[in-house]
């Protein structure tokens, strides 16, 4: 009878000791899986027209308040695609963040709120969000 109890524990902890090592191994699983972000580009955003393009440099090189006033400009142009508006206005939260936080603040949490998860700019606003939440 001891004997049995005895092989009746041995087998209970190396179960439980499996059942562990199983859990763990999908946590980790899981946690690689969310740590693994597929880095996208602005090109991979879509096009806009030239003088656009050539615009938006113009006003990346002059700093924030020319970021600014050509998002203001040109916020709602149907020329512009969602995503690669999206992407823009992030670069201009990243500008005006030094000189301007609750700016910075202001405009992700607008992105954030109008840009859907199957957005392809989605995981840079998710790598943004803990330090502009």
């Amino acid at each position: 009878m001891k004997g049995l109890i005895a092989v009746l524990i041995v087998v209970g902890v190396i179960f439980g000791g499996w059942k562990l090592w199983d859990y763990w191994d999908t946590v980790n699983q899981q946690k690689e899986a969310a740590e693994k972000v597929v880095e996208v580009s602005e090109a991979q955003m879509g096009q806009m027209t030239m003088e656009l393009e050539k615009s938006l440099e113009e006003a990346r090189k002059k700093g924030p308040s020319a970021m600014r006033d050509w998002l203001k400009r040109f916020d709602k142009s149907p020329k512009i695609p969602e995503d690669r508006l999206a992407w823009i206005k992030l670069d201009y939260v990243l500008m005006v963040s030094q000189t301007d936080p609750k700016e910075a603040k202001r405009v992700f949490a607008e992105v954030k709120e109008k840009t859907p998860s199957t957005s392809k700019a989605y995981p840079r606003i998710q790598k943004l969000e803990k330090t502009y939440n």
